[in-house]
């Protein structure tokens, strides 16, 4: 009996992607993270790299310190880093849906991303600054410049490799935020991966998105390498031993007879 219902019971379903439609599903969401992550890079660089160089600069080491002005300023920098982007994400929908008119989709992906993108590149536009030698700085006053020249000339200039590697880690940082804004809809790699292969327990949508990410963090990560090394200053070479030159024969005193 138990057979013969076997036999008639109706196959299981199955939701999963065909694998010819893979492509078609993935590729245009890899493009909307490309995107949404390119957006949100250029906000952070516009309004990161000032206020990165503000809040260094109203410092005690800075050119013009103003302790209090500082403190406040650092401490709203250092809210929007520690947050945590699912937990920053979730608080700020009004203030989002206000700004875009809608709480789902790229646009409303990145005002999180951006809040949070730019909290993290001021921290490491500060910090890079820090690392300028001072006498570069003390220089570039005794020749008169002005507090906008140093900066751009002593200080960014100086501290352009360490930018150029932070700007790669923040990169990195914003597509991993981008896969997590697909919890809300916001399309790109990660929407596809929650709605496709976790939710449906699609486990090659799934292995095909983990890949897309690791070799777009892996594209990104070579060339911010390549990128400080064409803006790093040539080192010094130094000697190796075994290259030294070997002292020449000791000269043989001649007596004449």
């Amino acid at each position: 009996m138990s057979a013969v219902l076997a036999a008639g019971a109706p196959a299981a379903y199955d939701n999963s992607v065909p694998l010819a439609e893979i492509p078609a599903l993935v590729l245009p969401a890899l493009g909307d993270t490309f995107l949404m992550v390119g957006i949100v890079m250029a906000i952070v660089v516009v309004l990161g790299v000032p206020l990165g160089a503000l809040v260094h600069n109203l410092g005690p080491a800075g050119l013009a310190p103003a302790p209090a002005v500082h403190t406040v300023l650092s401490g709203v920098v250092s809210i929007g880093r520690s947050l945590p982007f699912l937990i920053l994400m979730a608080s700020i929908v009004p203030f989002t849906r206000f700004v875009t008119g809608t709480n789902i989709g790229i646009a409303a992906a990145v005002v999180p991303m951006s809040i949070a993108g730019v909290a993290f590149f001021t921290r490491i536009v500060e910090n890079s600054l820090r690392s300028v030698p001072s006498d570069r700085v003390r220089v570039a006053t005794a020749s008169g410049a002005s507090p906008l020249q140093i900066v751009r000339t002593a200080q960014l200039s100086e501290a352009l490799p360490s930018l150029i590697g932070g700007l790669t880690i923040n990169t990195i940082a914003m597509i991993e935020y981008s896969a997590i804004a697909g919890t809300i809809g916001a399309g790109g790699i990660g929407y596809v991966a929650v709605t496709y292969g976790y939710q449906r327990f699609d486990h090659t949508v799934m292995i095909v998105t983990i890949v897309l990410l690791v070799a777009t963090v892996a594209a990104v990560q070579l060339i911010g390498d390549a990128a400080v090394r064409a803006t790093s200053p040539e080192p010094v070479p130094r000697r190796r031993w075994w290259r030294r030159r070997s002292p020449g024969p000791t000269p043989v005193a001649v007596t004449a007879v």
